[in-house]
């Protein structure tokens, strides 16, 4: 076992049991990083109360029994109670070779796994993706990343939008320039454009308004004429999200869209079986469903609108059939909607709908990964001059031209320096989200995020830069480099420590679905490779001291290498 709370807290418990008896074997050893040793264990404190003893007599006879074990130098009680532990060199030093014998690098695989769903990015067909759909998109795909590489069974869903009442106006719009011109349109990407025609003609011509009404009825009865034009409009959008999911390096393929229109067909029998299990009930010719709870500022219960007066569906039946589907289909155990915090109480109302049906039951979770935004300067919602969202392409082309000339001095190669530009302002925009909790709003500011110092993007690519070079320079291969690993100098032992918390990292992101908890894990490393670099030479060093030396910054490359990669960021070979 390489996770160093782990195995402290298995130490822990059996010290307790041993002191208080069998009951105790599973008491939360509360385990956490120490300012004044490796790690310190609040267990005694927890647990005073409840035996109705002080908490230093509880953790006196503990730590003594910690002691004894070969895997702790020192076990000492300090305060009112709390048992502060320091691991002994020669135990970090063994796991670390564990370590790096290890294919997984000491990532256990989950037990036991599930079935999860993970709902992010939000694409809408006939629209672009703009700066707003950047967070949902990169922390979802991160998060799917971590819970697959963990062993679970990860579905990733992106809910598109291709169905719906504003398609009665994108298909006549279609009809009235021409299907090549429509064609040509979209292929250029100008998305947005086309979209807002479609939108001024429905707005301000009240013929063309009407036939799109009757053209969503058309599409709802799947007339072959309309459901053509429908797919043009399908196909040209998947074509563009495929563009810009590659730059973006988001894994999300075809495969993974969950688009509205493969729940149409469901949607009347999910209507069906709320109505017959006394669940949706009728209201103003609506069928609707009240989960209980839910109130607006009159003090009225708010509906979930599962089918209009009119006989149409919106997007609450849509949500209700994606949930039943999920769970009742696809055996999904955990299913995680990353989306904006404004869908925070539509999103509670489906969980209760799911409970109330009996679709969402124990040990089956929902969840909402709530997504917080990226604004300007002064906190205010990225727009352009004009008062439009900017587009997520906008947004990456300006990131790549600002990584251009942050390392245009450094290449000679047009070629070389625009594939590392590249990389490195996608980089750059991508961790610079991933490393704030998700839940929170944080200003664009690209100087910050192109910073080759401090928690970015750019200081962990150069981290991998700079350790390749150290075996370049060596003539050596990293994937050879072998131990034994020694932690014979203080930076050495932080270093070798740090990277034994690679598997609790990726435990902790998977929990909560929180990747900045990965990116500080990886910052912090980092930052421990530069202290142990700046003190420790390795190339210089000899005998049995440079080989562990090779053997902690080989560990350390691929530690991070994989790292960058389950958070989508790339990492170029040098910098």
């Amino acid at each position: 076992m390489t996770d160093p709370e782990a195995a402290l807290g298995g130490l822990v418990q059996h010290a307790l049991a041993a002191e208080l008896g069998a009951e105790f074997a599973a008491a939360d050893p509360l385990i956490r990083q120490s300012g004044f040793a490796d790690y310190q264990s609040n267990a005694a404190m927890s647990l005073a109360r409840q035996l109705g003893r002080a908490p230093r007599d509880i953790a006196a006879p503990v730590a003594a029994r910690l002691a004894d074990d070969a895997a702790v130098a020192s076990a000492e009680v300090s305060g009112p109670g709390f048992i502060n532990i320091t691991l002994s060199d020669d135990w970090i030093a063994r796991q670390s070779g564990a370590q790096l014998a290890d294919p997984r690098l000491g990532v256990a695989a989950a037990e036991p796994a599930q079935r999860i769903v993970v709902d992010y990015s939000g694409p809408n067909v006939a629209k672009e993706l703009h700066a707003g759909h950047l967070r949902a998109t990169v922390v979802g795909d991160a998060i799917a990343r971590v819970l697959a590489y963990l062993g679970h069974d990860v579905i990733k869903a992106a809910h598109l939008g291709d169905w719906g009442t504003p398609f009665g106006m994108l298909i006549e719009h279609a009809i009235d320039i021409g299907e090549q011109e429509t064609y040509d349109e979209l292929a250029s990407g100008e998305f947005t454009a086309y979209y807002q025609a479609a939108r001024a003609k429905f707005d301000g011509d009240p013929i063309f308004a009407d036939r799109s009404r009757k053209r969503v009825v058309q599409l709802q009865a799947g007339e072959p004429d309309t459901m053509r034009l429908w797919q043009l409009l399908v196909d040209d959008s998947m074509e563009y999200l495929r563009t810009i999911y590659a730059r973006l390096n988001v894994t999300l393929t075809d495969a993974d869209m969950a688009p509205e229109s493969f729940y149409n067909p469901m949607l009347g029998d999910v209507c069906d079986e709320l109505e017959s299990k006394g669940i949706a009930v009728m209201s103003d010719g609506a069928l609707c469903a009240f989960p209980p709870g839910f109130a607006g500022r009159d003090g009225k219960p708010v509906p979930l609108m599962l089918r209009k007066s009119d006989g149409g569906y919106g997007y609450d039946s849509t949500d209700a059939a994606a949930i039943r589907y999920r769970l009742t289909q696809l055996g999904a155990t955990r299913i995680i909607y990353v989306v904006g915090s404004e869908q925070h109480q539509h999103l509670q109302m489906i969980f209760e709908l799911a409970r109330q049906a009996g679709w969402l039951v124990p040990p089956a979770t929902a969840e909402h990964a709530v997504i917080g935004l990226m604004t300007g300067p002064g906190g205010q919602r990225l727009r352009t001059r004009s008062g439009e969202q900017v587009k997520l392409a906008s947004l990456m082309d300006e990131a790549v031209e600002r990584a251009a000339s942050v390392i245009a001095d450094r290449y000679d190669d047009p070629a070389e320096r625009s594939q590392i530009a590249a990389a490195v302002g996608i980089g750059a925009l991508k961790y610079g989200d991933l490393s704030v909790a998700r839940d929170s709003a944080y200003v664009l500011d690209f100087d910050r995020l192109l910073a080759l110092t401090g928690n970015t993007g750019p200081y962990l690519q150069y981290a991998t830069a700079r350790i390749r070079s150290i075996f370049v320079r060596g003539g050596l291969d990293p994937a050879a480099a072998s131990g034994p690993i020694a932690a014979g100098t203080a930076a050495e032992r932080a270093l070798a420590l740090q990277l034994l918390g690679f598997g609790r990292a990726l435990d902790d992101v998977a929990a909560a679905a929180e990747p900045h908890k990965l990116a500080s894990f990886l910052f912090e490393l980092a930052s421990a490779f530069t202290t142990f670099y700046e003190q420790c030479p390795v190339l210089t060093a000899e005998g049995e001291t440079r080989q562990s030396r090779l053997a902690l910054s080989a560990l350390t490359l691929r530690v991070l290498v994989t790292g960058l990669e389950l958070l989508g960021i790339p990492v170029p070979e040098r910098m």
